[in-house]
């Protein structure tokens, strides 16, 4: 018999949820909020739909227990990155226990083990006391501005992010800063290097600096859980044709950043580089700017929505690695939003491989744990 859970996961993955502010044109959230709110709905879940841009919906359902209590959210992002180069993301295949295609694992599959768990619940008599919100949301691949609109309206007394995290109980991840330098040099003929100035070279000033500091912030003494800060270069573009001086090179870079770390590090650390090379020499001329930022996330490992998701993992899944110690995950999450929101959060999800990727598939058996 098909498990009630694998089954809306594959509904859920045949349905196109790419998200359109990553890819031009993309079909977005819309129709899977629909098929998600539809689930719910016949779950007898009292199902609200928030227009966060249009056709861009987050759906919450609420679970209601029979007297008050604490609340529990289940949060999961409903869009997908991109489809290049898969042959047919949204066919789901199962295969020696794997389910295929896009968002199997990242994470479609957490979304479906979410609304599973409310049935379960409904079926077996429902919840004695206090509340469980069921919360998908949208656009987590690019600005999150879905969880941002969440918590304009709805809290809870603690969360589940169900990002994949292979059964592991995670309290933390880093988070992350965009920043864009641009170096300023001056046009000119190929053959003349008394009138131009290379802006792409002067770039390469900053990439050196750059690198030093990507350097000392691994040398530095790392997070328990998450490692060390860092930060790489990630688009490079300048020049306009092969015999003449560039103008201008523009840089994009990432800075990872973790717990402990105070906002706007990268803006700071990059601006005190250019400041530098600028002293250096009194021609150099650079500007940067803070692009977007995300915090870093973490909450306490005794505090008691990790201890007490640890001690239910040890009921459905006993002996695994998962309930010995929590973990930290290195990429970001919404969890972040609900923290910063007074949300105290946590990550758990299934196992797979693959986010991102050509081949992705998520473990049927731990969608279902």
């Amino acid at each position: 018999m098909v498990d009630n859970a694998i089954r809306l996961l594959k509904d859920l993955i045949a349905v196109d949820s790419v998200n359109p502010s990553l890819v031009a044109g993309a079909a977005g959230e819309a129709a899977v909020a629909r098929t998600i709110t539809e689930a719910m709905r016949g779950l007898g879940l009292k199902v609200e739909v928030q227009e966060v841009a249009p056709g861009r919906p987050n759906v919450v359902g609420t679970l209601d227990g029979r007297t008050p209590g604490r609340s529990l959210m289940l949060c999961g992002h409903i869009d997908t990155v991109g489809v290049a180069g898969m042959k047919a993301p949204f066919n789901p295949v199962e295969k020696d226990g794997r389910i295929h295609g896009r968002g199997s694992q990242d994470m479609k599959s957490g979304v479906a083990a979410m609304i599973d768990a409310a049935r379960v619940i409904a079926e077996s008599g429902g919840l004695a006391a206090g509340q469980l919100l069921i919360a998908c949301v949208v656009d987590e691949e690019h600005a999150s501005i879905g969880a941002d609109a969440l918590v304009t309206r709805w809290r809870a007394d603690g969360a589940v992010v169900t990002e994949p995290t292979d059964l592991q109980i995670a309290i933390a991840h880093k988070g992350f800063e965009w920043v864009e330098i641009e170096t300023e040099g001056r046009a000119a003929h190929g053959s003349r290097p008394r009138e131009g100035r290379d802006a792409i070279r002067l770039m390469g000033r900053v990439l050196h600096g750059l690198d030093l500091l990507d350097r000392d912030l691994q040398s530095r003494p790392p997070h328990t859980l998450l490692g060390t800060a860092s930060l790489h270069a990630s688009l490079i573009e300048g020049g306009r044709e092969l015999s003449s001086y560039p103008d201008r090179c523009h840089l994009q870079m990432e800075r990872r950043t973790i717990p402990g770390e105070a906002p706007g590090a990268a803006a700071r650390e990059v601006e005190g580089l250019l400041t530098k090379l600028r002293a250096d020499d009194a021609d150099f001329k650079a500007a940067s700017n803070s692009m977007f930022a995300r915090s870093p996330y973490e909450i306490a490992a005794d505090h008691a929505l990790p201890v007490a998701a640890m001690r239910a993992l040890g009921t459905v899944a006993p002996g695994h690695p998962g309930t010995l110690a929590p973990s930290g995950m290195s990429f970001w999450t919404d969890a972040a939003i609900l923290g910063d929101a007074g949300i105290p959060s946590i990550l758990f999800g299934p196992a797979g491989a693959g986010l991102h990727s050509v081949e992705e598939w998520v473990d049927a058996r731990s969608v279902v744990q």
